[in-house]
């Protein structure tokens, strides 16, 4: 599986394209590559600022981003990869809170690989190592690090002493890589991601979690007991909820609340839920005091661009005129539940009644055509399937028999009958890129 990479500059192209060269053996498990490849680059992993780790099957990007925005907020300068990037491959590796320039990114890479020869690493390894490798040489503060897929054998991993671990919300996803059949590992399915995930865990280092069912939260006290790592379960160590009306967020830990904040600027009750896990990760490491200050201001000013993100006025939206047009990358069931939610398709109330919607959905080969569709029942007005660019993606004949077909995201705009509802363009990160770059909407 490629996370496929494009630039506009001649010497990154260069060295994306012997990224896109790089592929996973089949089988291989382990760290024993990535750590062979940092080790001739000296162990950058060695000499990070303190490190905020977090895994999760959705929301640990959003965690990230809740993390640095609180995190700047106190005056730190914040280091950060995340994944996948949506419209530049720059957008992986965010150096003391500015995107690497091109000039940089493509030396950065090219030592990474000329290094990597005969290792045979992933695409995924090769951009950790050059993360790590000029997170080691720019001073900061601190280091937000998303874990790319599982945990345990995530090439991030290899970072032997966080300042805290977090995991956020946990779903069934990457079932061909995370449930594959192992010897001495949970089999129940969502135990088996939540004990994937847990390999995150470090000796002595906080592990904060959500609430989880009681097979993944007995999944995960098992792992960070094996590893000497203390666990701050949500619900158990500390606690969130929407408090106030619709216009204060209530943070608290067991039964004691220790502040009001504003609701998160991301759209979405699941939000409060991340920013929650990023302010008890804040709270349970000791290297970096956070005020509340700053956590409010993080909590008021955190972007995560393709998460319930309503787009600007643009060249795409200009196609669908007098209409708000929202995007999500959101892929799998959980994702379709919370989506569901924001949109009042689930648990309807007052202040997010059921609404009618267009959605436009692509998916890549390997996802349930129905998280999405299911969720989202009798609200959806039409139904209209469009291609992932540069990827293997589901028909529209995959989406049932009312679903139509378009050649791309402004066909299907353009199409739309004039009734002026909603439109949501969801079901994949690599379609959202495209439709910010199609509306000029670059992550900066």
């Amino acid at each position: 599986m490629h996370d496929f990479a494009t630039s506009s500059d001649p010497a990154v192209q260069t060295q994306l394209d012997r990224l896109a060269a790089l592929s996973l053996p089949q089988g291989r498990l382990g760290l024993e590559t990535m750590r062979a490849l940092l080790a001739r680059l000296r162990d950058p992993h060695l000499r990070l600022p303190p490190v905020f780790h977090v895994a999760g099957t959705n929301g640990k990007g959003s965690t990230c981003a809740f993390l640095r925005a609180m995190l700047e907020a106190e005056g730190y300068s914040v280091h950060a990869t995340t994944s996948p990037h949506l419209v530049r491959y720059n957008e992986r590796i965010r150096v003391a809170g500015k995107l690497i320039a091109n000039a940089r990114l493509a030396e950065l890479l090219a030592e990474v690989l000329d290094a990597s020869e005969g290792l045979s690493p992933s695409f995924f390894e090769v951009t950790i190592a050059a993360s790590f490798l000029e997170f080691a040489r720019v001073p900061a503060d601190a280091c937000v690090v998303e874990v790319g897929l599982g945990g345990r054998f995530d090439a991030t991993n290899v970072i032997p002493r966080p300042a805290v671990c977090g995991i956020a919300a946990l779903g069934i996803d990457h079932e061909r890589f995370l449930l594959a059949p192992e010897d001495g590992v949970p089999t129940e399915p969502l135990a088996r991601i939540a004990f994937e995930k847990a390999g995150i865990a470090k000796p002595g280092v906080p592990l904060v979690t959500l609430d989880y069912p009681d097979a993944a939260r007995a999944a995960i006290a098992a792992t960070a007991a094996r590893m000497g790592a203390p666990v701050f379960a949500r619900n158990a160590a500390w606690g969130v909820k929407p408090g106030g009306g619709d216009c204060h967020v209530v943070y608290g830990e067991g039964d004691a609340c220790y502040f009001h904040g504003p609701p998160p600027a991301m759209p979405g009750r699941h939000q409060v839920s991340n920013a929650g896990l990023a302010i008890a990760m804040l709270r349970r490491q000791s290297l970096l005091p956070v005020s509340e200050d700053a956590m409010k201001a993080g909590v008021a000013n955190a972007r995560w661009p393709a998460r319930m993100q309503r787009l600007a006025p643009g060249p795409l939206t200009g196609l669908a005129p007098g209409r708000t047009i929202w995007l999500d990358g959101g892929h799998n069931a959980d994702a379709g539940l919370a989506i569901a939610r924001f949109f009042g398709g689930i648990e309807p109330d007052a202040a997010n009644p059921l609404q009618r919607l267009h959605l436009v959905i692509g998916m890549i080969e390997g996802k349930d055509p129905a998280a999405l569709t299911g969720p989202l029942g009798s609200s959806i007005a039409s139904l209209t399937v469009v291609p992932v660019p540069m990827h293997d993606h589901h028909p529209s004949a995959a989406f049932g028999p009312d679903a139509l077909a378009a050649p791309d995201v402004p066909a299907a705009l353009a199409a739309l009958p004039e009734d002026r509802l909603p439109v949501l363009i969801a079901g994949s990160l690599y379609l959202a890129g495209e439709v910010l770059r199609l509306n000029g909407e670059q992550p900066d």
